[in-house]
């Protein structure tokens, strides 16, 4: 969530890359008041075209994520986004993974406005399958993108980068960004990795 110093340029557009809405900085300030700017004092951007898109969400719900709360934030995030989504009359899919394989939570549609029946019930555990969990999602956008040839698709991976093996980057994804949720005091770096092993956008949630 942005702090008051949001209003930096170069702060602006790494949270909108990371992010699958744009926020409008200064409708978000006047709307603020006096007050600090929380999350539901920012105002979004619609940006034409985004309609057309499918935002593919990938959620690492391994062991490492039910620590520190990162899962939790996690789905504070989702929940977050997919009012983006929805507002940007996008279409919307979420996979993940934990334990010994992965699994679809939402298929592509278009995003809903009330999510927390499904959202509120994920949980964790176990291992971190991050090459089953990508490997499902290239899978989907592979029927979508055959369904639809010129739907425009992105995939965020949410993830603290606990993970040995670094997945191949989807094929069937236009754009792809890492969301870094790795807080241990020892960094590993892992979801910077995998970013760059995709040549992708990273960055971390508390830029968020």
């Amino acid at each position: 969530m942005p702090d008051g110093r949001g209003d930096n340029p170069g702060r602006q557009r790494e949270f909108s890359r990371l992010g699958p809405g744009v926020i409008h900085w200064h409708r978000s300030l006047i709307h603020k008041g006096h007050g600090p700017l929380t999350r539901d004092a920012l105002v979004y951007r619609r940006r034409r075209g985004h309609g057309d898109m499918l935002y593919c969400l990938v959620l690492d719900c391994s062991g490492s994520m039910l620590r520190r709360d990162k899962l939790a934030l996690a789905k504070g995030l989702l929940s977050t986004w997919v009012q983006q989504i929805y507002v940007l009359r996008g279409e919307l899919a979420v996979i993940g993974f934990s334990g010994s394989g992965a699994r679809v939570l939402q298929p592509p549609a278009r995003a809903a406005v009330f999510n927390e029946d499904w959202i509120a019930p994920i949980g964790g555990g176990g291992g971190t399958p991050m090459a089953s969990g990508v490997a499902l999602a290239d899978a989907l956008l592979l029927q979508v993108r055959r369904r639809n040839p010129d739907k425009r698709i992105g995939l965020w991976l949410l993830t603290d980068g606990r993970t040995h093996r670094i997945p191949p980057r989807p094929a069937h994804a236009d754009v792809c960004q890492v969301v870094d949720f790795e807080t241990e005091a020892v960094s590993l770096g892992r979801a910077a990795r995998i970013a760059q092993a995709w040549g992708c956008a990273h960055g971390h949630v508390n830029a968020l």
